[in-house]
């Protein structure tokens, strides 16, 4: 399922489609489109703000993509949504330990068992 991370601009609540990084040693703004993952050194933009972006004088800046927009949700994403519904649905049956076993020690959701043999 696609992430819906937002802009980065203050205020904005718009999805974002778009990643903003810099290169300073080249006085260069490189706008492409959106990372995987979100890093700290880059900016997500959603189409609004990566369409109106500006760079300071002297600076350049790279658009590798000429239109930015929202591709909205996919039939992948469908699928992916009802399959973790149906997941969170499915009753939960506890696991029984094998015969013999014996609990030693609980931490927290996990049990150490050990058998008779060991």
């Amino acid at each position: 399922m696609r992430s819906v991370r937002q802009c980065s601009r203050t205020a904005c609540q718009r999805a974002a489609v778009a990643t903003l990084t810099y290169v300073y040693a080249d006085s260069t703004a490189v706008l492409g489109p959106l990372a995987q993952h979100a890093e700290p050194h880059s900016y997500d933009l959603c189409a609004e703000h990566a369409e109106r972006l500006t760079a300071p004088r002297g600076w350049e800046v790279v658009r590798l993509s000429p239109q930015y927009a929202d591709a909205g949700p996919t039939p992948d994403d469908l699928s992916a949504l009802a399959e973790a519904v149906r997941e969170a649905g499915r009753v939960r049956r506890p696991v029984e330990p094998e015969v013999g076993a014996v609990e030693t020690t609980r931490r927290g959701h996990l049990r150490v068992l050990r058998t008779e043999a060991e």
